[in-house]
């Protein structure tokens, strides 16, 4: 879907214009995006696998849930918003804690240049995996994995090509902050 997006500087902060994504991925201009990590008490966490028709890093592992931060629309809108799209999950602001704002500036050999500031929430999953519904165009499959499963598929994301590889120190921040909020 070619939707518009709010252009924003390098901090975040917007520009006063907007541009639709395909504009805005080929001339890479910045823009938020909304990042959920799903967790429960087991210390597990939930896996999506992007879709296989997307054109960044399909089929590989990434985050619960993500996606842009539509014109107009606030980050925690687009959390909830995109929670509800993408795996038929009902969550308010009040579920949300955001552990950050973090810089993902790439450039891709399809010629996207994606320049996305990730404002990150961790949610606990209340309900069990089976009462999740994935959107087919955004996400092949849904997985939870342990703590030390996921630090172990990380360890060797440059090899098993399960991880985005390129954003290993990203996802160990959010594992500590998972950790962390449920000591």
């Amino acid at each position: 879907m070619d939707e518009y997006i709010d252009i924003v500087n390098k901090a975040g902060l917007p520009t006063g214009q907007t541009a639709l994504k395909s504009i805005i991925h080929q001339k890479g201009f910045y823009h938020n995006t909304a990042h959920i990590w799903l967790y429960n008490k087991d210390s597990q966490i939930l896996l999506s696998q992007r879709s296989a028709k997307k054109t960044i890093c399909p089929l590989l592992w990434d985050v619960s849930v993500a996606g842009h931060v539509d014109a107009g629309e606030t980050i925690e809108h687009a959390a909830i918003r995109e929670t509800r799209e993408e795996i038929g999950l009902h969550i308010t602001t009040s579920h949300l804690k955001k552990i950050g704002v973090f810089e993902c500036f790439q450039d891709y050999p399809n010629g996207i240049k994606d320049y996305e500031l990730h404002n990150t929430f961790i949610c606990e999953l209340q309900v069990p995996l089976v009462r999740l519904r994935p959107q087919p165009d955004e996400v092949e499959a849904i997985k939870m994995v342990s703590f030390s499963e996921f630090e172990n598929l990380l360890e060797n994301s440059r090899f098993n090509n399960h991880f985005i590889a390129s954003n290993k120190s990203y996802y160990n921040v959010v594992l500590n902050a998972i950790k962390n909020h449920l000591t």
